[in-house]
């Protein structure tokens, strides 16, 4: 995952991206608010500027450029002024248009926005969502069929604007199964069966309640609600957006994963789920697994909505933010799936990552020195803490004095530790397999052939530290000097 997060932040791998849907020109006029009208009790707004920027499918086009990819665009726009002002800002942008066709009897989809002091006050949208032409839809299906062989992947994004007919979709899924390409859908239809054949879709909660005989109030619904859906379109898995709850990753048959937001400001949500699935897609197509490519797209939609107006996010403000993530996700317990995703960015930017373990049932001097010792030897310093559970079977009934949650609270508190997981079995072996740390440490009361973990890391180039422990320093010890000082008294 190391070289993955470098391709993704280096910008080495280019994917080729088809994107289909509906094309959307969106209109800004920005401005202020100082007076209400004498004519009504309106608000008046004083222009200041107007821009025009790329909505819908073509905003999703626009991240992915954004990000380094080379981007085709498919798609339908009218014989209008409007529709001459969005071909030519989606050529400005440098994404390919041979495969956006000119509608007869539609106008240009767009969408005008006013906006006072950073909010918006007014949208005026203007459309016409009557069927396209045959003859447009087989211009598409031609131009589908065509180009997606040469495509690392395909995007439909789907604004329930007439453009994803029943027979573009199937023509995109039959295509790209043939062609061994991954499809990624945002959906807007609340009959899902359309997009039998999809790799993985990624709408909303308000989307998925409305295509569901499921009524969703908590997270067992949603992940019945998940599965239901993944069982209808068979798609691998399903990325679920909730707005200020993050997201949820549900892939078939195994749990339900959460991943909460970390937007530090909210300004404008204007375009968030295009920045979303413009991420996801491109993680996946470059070697990413669900979750990781899902995690990452969680921190460009969080950069994005601090944004006003259809924004997009560039790798290098990913790249900050993740960097800023790391620091604010310090010293706090982590589930292993996010403590991995953590240590890859670190390893990418080759920090050394250090790795002990232990039950610290009572932190004492001989814990503050090795863990310092241990902290030194490089920039991560990740414990492996065993929970209550497994500290039973190594110390029996009686233990742990402390339970693991407020062994977890006293280590978070330590400046030397960087993050904390749990692990339930007796010894560190699996933890270690996932983690893969560049050190391994342990005390020197062992020999480096006892220490656990020892080959695994060797196997892989890594090494096996052993500090010198402060002598008289031992939970066992400090226990006794209590029993001995309670029986005095």
């Amino acid at each position: 995952m190391k070289e993955k997060f470098k391709h993704f932040f280096n910008n080495n791998e280019r994917p080729k991206i088809l994107v289909v849907g509906d094309l959307i020109l969106d209109e800004y006029i920005w401005g202020g608010v100082n007076r209400i009208s004498p004519e009504a009790p309106v608000p008046i707004l004083e222009t200041r500027s107007e821009n025009l920027a790329l909505g819908g499918a073509a905003n999703v086009a626009n991240n992915l450029v954004g990000l380094g990819c080379e981007v085709h665009l498919c798609g339908a726009i009218g014989q209008d002024e409007k529709g001459d002002k969005l071909l030519q800002t989606i050529h400005d942008r440098s994404i390919q248009t041979e495969g956006i066709f000119r509608f007869v009897h539609r106008p240009t989809t767009s969408k005008m926005r006013i906006i006072a002091h950073n909010q918006q006050i007014l949208r005026i949208d203007k459309e016409d969502n009557r069927p396209i032409t045959e003859e447009t839809e087989k211009k598409l299906i031609q131009y589908i069929n065509q180009i997606i062989p040469g495509m690392d992947g395909v995007i439909c994004s789907d604004y329930h604007k007439g453009i994803l007919t029943e027979k573009i979709i199937k023509t995109i899924m039959r295509r790209a199964q043939k062609s061994k390409k991954s499809v990624i859908v945002d959906p807007k239809s609340a009959d899902f069966s359309l997009y039998k054949g999809a790799s993985v879709i990624t709408p909303n909660e308000r989307e998925v309640a409305s295509s569901v005989p499921i009524k969703i109030k908590d997270k067992e619904d949603l992940s019945r609600a998940a599965e239901y859906l993944l069982n209808l379109t068979r798609a691998q898995a399903i990325l679920i957006t909730r707005g200020k709850d993050g997201m949820v990753l549900y892939q078939n048959k195994e749990k339900l994963i959460s991943i909460p937001t970390v937007a530090k400001e909210v300004f404008d949500v204007t375009g968030a789920g295009d920045t979303v699935i413009s991420v996801f897609s491109m993680a996946v197509f470059v070697g990413f697994n669900y979750y990781e490519a899902a995690w990452l797209s969680n921190m460009a939609a969080s950069v994005v909505v601090g944004k006003v107006g259809t924004a997009v996010v560039t790798l290098e403000e990913i790249n900050e933010f993740l960097h800023e993530e790391m620091l604010r996700t310090s010293h706090t317990v982590l589930e292993l799936e996010e403590l991995k995703t953590i240590i890859s960015m670190a390893k990418s930017t080759d920090k050394k990552v250090v790795f002990t373990n232990g039950c610290f049932d009572i932190i004492h001097g001989g814990h503050i020195e090795f863990l310092q010792k241990a902290k030194a030897l490089g920039d991560i310093l990740i414990v492996g803490l065993n929970t209550d559970q497994s500290v039973k079977k190594l110390k029996g009934e009686n233990r742990p004095i402390n339970n693991e949650k407020e062994r977890a609270n006293i280590l978070s508190s330590l400046k030397y530790i960087d993050y904390i997981t749990l692990f339930d079995e007796t010894t560190p072996e699996k933890l270690i397999r996932e983690i893969r740390p560049d050190i391994l440490v342990k005390g020197n009361d062992y020999k480096i052939d006892e220490v656990v973990g020892r080959e695994i890391v060797e196997g892989y180039g890594a090494r096996v530290e052993l500090i010198p422990i402060v002598e008289g320093h031992s939970t066992t010890q400090t226990l006794e000097k209590i029993l001995e000082k309670h029986k005095a008294s």
